[in-house]
């Protein structure tokens, strides 16, 4: 019988491991866990969220929690981040916005996301000057980066549902940081185009007509949803952009600290299992490519693809 505290084992999806990318003069991503990832092309980098604080179970049921400043300087200099322009959330919950306002404190980057996004940065004394607030439609550029917001909805099961109505000053409950808007982020870049898709659920019909040749596709919860909520889900994310290639995120357990190497969430919480027995026979029907990105091992998503 299987107990509902354990969690499925990664061995058996090994074979999907994303591979460390070598010098080329493309697009070079770093994932750092839940749907963090660092984008850079040499010149210009992009950030999205930089949740690496990892508070834990506890504290986040029953405390209050704050970023860990510490652990953001440690990831800029692990990650060499000298050129950081915009850090940008896919929503305001506190695993893809606690962080990010002091990623912008500690490199000069921009905030990029929802009104709720920008007072979360106001509560931690980021400038009006380093606040951008976009909406459906808008596409904003740094380097040779070009960004287009979509709006999305959360995954199913919202628990903090609402917006962020003034300056958040941590440490504070978690469901303070409540969702706001929820975006798909179109990156557009010499090297090729991808999609950052946070959240296991859709608007349908709100990617039909955009292209992209990499989804970064979330897949948290998708295991406790109907089978066919995820092939609506598919067909409306990587069927609609005609997507060659899926790298899968936030799908680890974001309660445990990046020290430690990445492991699912715990059956009472989501089934990567059945997630992927369900999704891998979509990607074949369909010709897709399936990655599971490393932490902090640099990788190539546009490999072999342009």
């Amino acid at each position: 019988m299987r107990m509902p505290v354990g969690r499925p084992s990664l061995r058996s999806f090994l074979p999907y491991e994303q591979p460390a990318a070598v010098p080329h003069d493309g697009l070079v991503a770093h994932f750092l866990g839940t749907s963090s990832v660092l984008f850079s092309d040499g010149e210009t980098s992009l950030l999205t969220d930089g949740f690496v604080t990892r508070p834990g179970l506890l504290r986040v049921a029953v405390g209050r929690i704050a970023p860990d400043r510490s652990l953001v300087r440690a990831a800029v200099d692990r990650l060499r981040v000298r050129n950081l322009a915009a850090v940008v959330c896919a929503h305001s919950h506190y695993d893809h916005a606690l962080d990010a306002p002091v990623w912008v404190l500690e490199t000069g980057a921009e905030l990029v996301g929802s009104q709720s996004t920008a007072n979360i940065g106001r509560g931690m004394g980021v400038p009006e000057s380093s606040l951008r607030v976009v909406a459906d439609g808008n596409t904003v550029s740094y380097g040779r980066f070009d960004l287009t917001f979509v709006d999305s909805v959360h995954s199913p099961g919202d628990h903090c549902p609402g917006t962020v109505d003034g300056p958040l000053v941590p440490p504070a409950r978690a469901r303070a940081w409540k969702t706001g808007t929820a975006y798909s982020v179109l990156v557009a870049h010499p090297a090729g185009r991808v999609l950052l898709h946070a959240s296991a659920n859709f608007r349908p019909g709100a990617l039909r007509g955009w292209h992209a040749d990499v989804v970064y596709l979330g897949i948290g919860s998708l295991g406790k949803q109907p089978p066919e909520f995820l092939r609506a889900y598919w067909d409306e994310v990587v069927v609609a952009t005609g997507a060659r290639r899926v790298v899968l995120v936030h799908w680890d357990d974001f309660f445990v600290g990046l020290h430690r190497p990445l492991r699912p969430l715990p059956y009472f919480m989501d089934d990567l299992e059945v997630t992927m027995r369900r999704l891998l026979p979509l990607a074949d029907r369909d010709g897709v490519d399936v990655a599971m990105p490393v932490t902090w091992q640099p990788s190539a998503p546009l490999a072999g693809l342009v």
